[in-house]
């Protein structure tokens, strides 16, 4: 059987938790996913270590919004990435632009030399650059090993054309992972010869038990059987 990799994102221990019972080989960590994801917490980091034996990579990503950030955003940037180095992540997920949305090249390449020996995937910002395939250029000069995407599509499944034509670009220097949009019912457009690697959360809703009006107390978490789901759908694929 081919190798392939179904690699969940999750905000929460039960879902690192839930990702590694439904099959999944990796963990993308970060906190607030609604706003594309931001750095999560220390404890997070840790105690996700703690329950989970498959490899999880952790989104740097200094705040919701664009990804074009000052000097003191980066400072901080460059230090999440010390202290996941400390905590024991194996990886690191982290995007850059100018405000012209191409690649910031010289940033990231700095970064990703900083996150060594951590490997790294350049997450979404890919999707909202000007030209996406010399963004992907970019990108492999910049040392990453692995770009998530949608294609520049809103989701993987309408982008899927695109990023049929990014795996042919890279011509295996850099692993093409598209993500967005893809669920159980999504999934079987999205197998491809040459792609190996796919991104989702899995996640249903969950309803907060807490009555009150004030705040909305529903969530969202990584469903093991969704995951087992897809997984299962890729082992028929690549056997």
């Amino acid at each position: 059987m081919n190798s392939f990799t179904i690699e969940v994102v999750a905000t929460s221990v039960q879902s690192c938790i839930n990702a590694q019972a439904g099959g999944a080989r990796r963990i993308e960590l970060c906190s607030a996913l609604s706003t594309a994801g931001v750095t999560p917490s220390s404890g997070l980091i840790q105690i996700a270590k703690r329950y989970v034996t498959i490899p999880i990579y952790v989104m740097i990503r200094p705040r919701e919004g664009d990804f074009c950030y000052s000097r003191n955003e980066l400072e901080v940037m460059k230090q999440d990435i010390e202290n996941c180095k400390i905590m024991g992540a194996d990886g690191i997920v982290l995007g850059v632009l100018h405000e012209d949305g191409t690649v910031n090249d010289a940033v990231t390449r700095k970064l990703v030399e900083m996150c060594k020996p951590l490997p790294v995937t350049f997450h979404r910002a890919i999707d909202i650059t000007p030209n996406i395939k010399d963004a992907l250029e970019a990108i492999i000069d910049s040392g990453c090993e692995r770009v998530l995407t949608s294609g520049g599509a809103a989701t993987g499944p309408e982008g899927i054309e695109q990023i049929i034509a990014l795996n042919e670009q890279a011509q295996g220097r850099i692993s093409i992972m598209p993500g967005g949009g893809i669920r159980p019912d999504t999934f079987e457009q999205m197998l491809n010869l040459g792609i190996t690697d796919y991104h989702l959360s899995g996640r249903l809703p969950k309803k907060g038990s807490m009555p009150t009006t004030l705040f909305d107390m529903d969530w969202a978490e990584t469903d093991a059987d969704s995951i087992k789901k897809v997984v299962k759908r890729a082992k028929e694929f690549f056997m």
